[in-house]
């Protein structure tokens, strides 16, 4: 399916680019998330219309995410979990405690900017994780798994 993206994607195009991708893709994430819209003659039109309003929206969602990047660079998170004698944990620690822990420091983040490549954290220690709050802001925290008995 056609589709002409209405802002930047992860490894797929920037705003106004016209991309072909699966149908299930576009049908039950980019259109009904408002990323995308079908690539029609006359959403064309509509698109070239509002790509200035667009362009300047998308500019402050930047901005914002660079602000958040500058407050997020660096910043230390402790997360206090059971643990067995040996350093493991009992279950795990993911990107949604992670982002919990950032909003009870005042942040707001959503999950799934918090990339954890290596998957869940299940032992203690500190661990570099980044988080992306815009496809072109990737910032690195050190999440610090405490341990309790």
């Amino acid at each position: 399916m056609q589709i002409i993206l209405m802002e930047k994607v992860v490894n797929l195009g920037g705003l106004g680019d016209v991309v072909k991708v699966k149908d299930g893709y576009a049908r039950n994430f980019l259109i009904p998330k408002g990323m995308a819209k079908r690539a029609t003659a006359e959403n064309l039109k509509v698109f070239e219309a509002r790509r200035a309003e667009l362009e300047k929206v998308q500019a402050e969602k930047l901005a914002a995410a660079q602000a958040l990047g500058t407050k997020l660079d660096g910043m230390m998170v402790q997360i206090t979990r059971k643990a067995g004698v040996d350093g493991r944990l009992f279950g795990s620690v993911g990107n949604a405690d992670v982002a919990d822990a950032l909003k009870a420091q005042g942040i707001e983040v959503e999950k799934a900017a918090v990339r954890m490549p290596n998957g869940l954290l299940k032992t203690i220690g500190d661990t570099q994780l980044e988080v992306a709050p815009h496809p072109d802001v990737v910032v690195t925290i050190t999440v610090s798994v405490l341990g309790e008995h």
